[in-house]
């Protein structure tokens, strides 16, 4: 009979928890859902059969058996990164040249920190831009690699991820959700968000007019904070200022959108294809 063994990756989302203190924390620190780190506690705790944690409030807390399941997590991912780093070390250098929209940069946190640790030699320069002109670069040689929003004119690249769309408004304050809209909303070209949530609304019948426009949520964070608009985002970039409608707020269903990773036509490099490896590894796991 086969011996069992304890999942890593459960493993790592258990420790998240315990470091950040709160399932929505973690979450934002693996580019999970909240529903996926939820979910996957919940997978230890049945392959263990024991409570690892419990709410107290809005607060989790640990049991007993959670916190000395806590302590051999840490040995083993410490183990299990000790090891991958010392396979993985054949000598990689390099300049490597990534794309990324600005707001899907936070998914990549870890890949950074664990991308550097294995490969230090390699000297990574990372573009932030829209989809449509980092595709424009990975075509022109310009980039290696680019992470972006699948376009639906001219798909191509590499399905990484499905990420869940969310209309979202101010934690604290909200628009009026009595037509027309108002909308915080991509500039023109800049994303697929705003066709999305153009034809989204024109389906439904609903009426909504353009009250903010930016290339990212650097811009049109404060407004929708502030009560002033709503707007699209993918769950792992809602932040603690804003909250995603559901159902009930009669705002229509927004479909998925996929995260692509694109190449350069020549042969990729070795520090590329390294770097392709640990997206592909790590933005697979929070898939939505």
């Amino acid at each position: 009979m086969r011996a069992p063994t304890l999942d890593l990756g459960l493993l790592r989302t258990l420790v998240a928890v315990a470091d950040t203190g709160s399932v929505t924390a973690a979450a934002r620190r693996l580019a999970y859902t909240q529903s996926t780190v939820s979910m996957q506690l919940q997978r230890l705790e049945s392959a263990l059969d024991v409570a690892l944690h419990e709410r107290e409030g809005r607060r989790l807390r640990f049991t007993a058996e959670g916190e000395r399941l806590l302590g051999h997590a840490r040995k083993l991912l410490l183990l299990n990164d000790e090891a991958l780093a010392d396979m993985r070390t054949r000598r990689v250098t390099g300049d490597l040249n990534l794309g990324i929209p600005e707001d899907y940069a936070s998914l990549l946190t870890s890949v950074f920190s664990w991308f550097h640790q294995l490969y230090p030699e390699v000297r990574l320069q990372v573009t932030c831009g829209t989809s449509a002109h980092l595709m424009e670069q990975v075509r022109a040689d310009e980039l290696d690699l680019a992470l972006v929003t699948r376009q639906r004119r001219s798909p191509g690249g590499e399905m990484i991820r499905r990420e869940p769309l969310a209309w979202a408004v101010g934690l604290q304050h909200q628009p009026s959700l009595t037509d027309p809209l108002p909308l915080a909303l991509y500039s023109l070209g800049a994303d697929l968000f705003r066709e999305v949530a153009e034809q989204s609304l024109a389906a439904a019948g609903r009426d909504w007019r353009v009250a903010y426009t930016s290339q990212s949520m650097v811009g049109l964070g404060p407004v929708v904070q502030a009560g002033l608009a709503i707007v699209v985002v993918t769950r792992s970039m809602l932040t603690p200022q804003l909250r995603a409608l559901d159902e009930s707020s009669g705002l229509p269903a927004l479909p998925p959108v996929e995260l692509a990773l694109h190449r350069a036509a020549r042969r990729p490099t070795e520090p590329a294809r390294r770097l392709a490896e640990l997206i592909r590894e790590e933005l697979s796991l929070g898939e939505g």
